[in-house]
């Protein structure tokens, strides 16, 4: 029973640290494109693309937590 709660507390804390840089991230990139925006809104077009594909690599990151957390949490490999 132990271990299974070890197990569980780590795939707990794989998710939880692993989305907290991506969450971080995508609020801070968020900020600095309404900044950009309301000083030059003619760039709206390659500010929201650039904004849009950096944002999906911060998330390609959380997916990469969840995807461990899952498999720690099933117990595979172990």
């Amino acid at each position: 029973m132990e271990a299974e709660a070890m197990r569980l507390f780590a795939a707990a804390l794989a998710i939880g640290l692993g989305s907290l840089g991506p969450g971080l991230a995508i609020g801070i990139m968020a900020y600095g494109a309404m900044q950009a925006l309301g000083r030059n809104p003619e760039a709206r077009g390659p500010i929201m693309t650039n904004l849009i594909f950096a944002i999906a690599l911060a998330e390609a990151i959380a997916i990469y937590a969840l995807i461990i957390a899952i498999i720690l949490a099933m117990g595979i490999g172990a």
